[in-house]
């Protein structure tokens, strides 16, 4: 007696499409018809079913046929999983049309107009008292940063310029130099420490994004925060840097 296979109702193919460089993995039907088959793909591929031409390839990518009976079934192709069915649109869409999104138009509304509607994350979150909105947490916040800010103040009035130092960052090893700059900066809050290391394990040249704080070659400027400096007299040592 003589078996033979019996087809899975269903199929997965890959969709590709003369308008997008994309590929999608979509199971489909046997018993669609062509015609019913081509709608299906308008959510796909984005071209109107009377504007596509369909193409079968096998999974080794190699031409099969053309799915051009609209009343056929598609089972009736021999469609298996892994092949790709390629949409070839006739609407005069350019490739790759669908993709640019700088041509869609974009919604826009001023933050006044948005303040007065009802129905935005903005006013629940008004509502809530949550986030920006949350006047005690930021009352909070903000004590603590004028805390901070003082402390700091604190530190930084007892560094003077010129000052020889030591700098014990987090992670990093105990680093000797001279003081530069004690401040106010622009790239950060707070108050900094510029210091001019005696070998060249800093960051910068005593400049930070374009501004100025002090002099020295590269490598050797750093800034840190006055709680991670230590002044006094500590000589300059030797750490073999230059011999490397």
């Amino acid at each position: 007696m003589e078996v033979t296979g019996i087809s899975a109702p269903t199929v997965t193919v890959f969709i590709s499409s003369s308008l997008n460089s994309f590929r999608s993995e979509k199971r489909y039907s046997r018993s669609l018809t062509i015609a019913e088959f081509k709608c299906k793909l308008e959510l796909v591929v984005g071209s109107p079913a009377s504007c596509m031409e369909l193409e079968l390839y096998g999974a080794d990518d190699k031409f099969y046929s053309k799915l051009d009976q609209e009343d056929a079934l598609l089972g009736s192709y021999p469609v298996d999983d892994g092949c790709r069915v390629h949409v070839i649109d006739h609407s005069g869409v350019r490739l790759g049309e669908y993709e640019d999104v700088s041509k869609v138009e974009k919604f826009e509304i001023s933050s006044e107009a948005y303040d007065r509607r009802q129905n935005t994350v903005r006013s629940f979150m008004k509502r809530s008292k949550v986030g920006p909105y949350n006047e005690e947490l930021r009352a909070q916040r903000e004590a603590e940063a004028a805390q901070r800010l003082s402390e700091e103040k604190a530190q930084a009035s007892a560094i003077s310029v010129g000052s020889r130092c030591e700098v014990q960052a987090p992670g990093q090893s105990l680093r000797r130099g001279t003081v530069m700059y004690v401040g106010l900066t622009d790239f950060k809050p707070g108050y900094w420490v510029g210091v001019r290391y005696d070998e060249p394990l800093g960051k910068n040249d005593g400049s930070v994004d374009g501004k100025r704080y002090f002099e020295c070659q590269p490598k050797y400027g750093a800034f840190v925060k006055p709680a991670l400096v230590t002044v006094g007299d500590f000589p300059e040592e030797d750490y073999g840097l230059d011999e490397m």
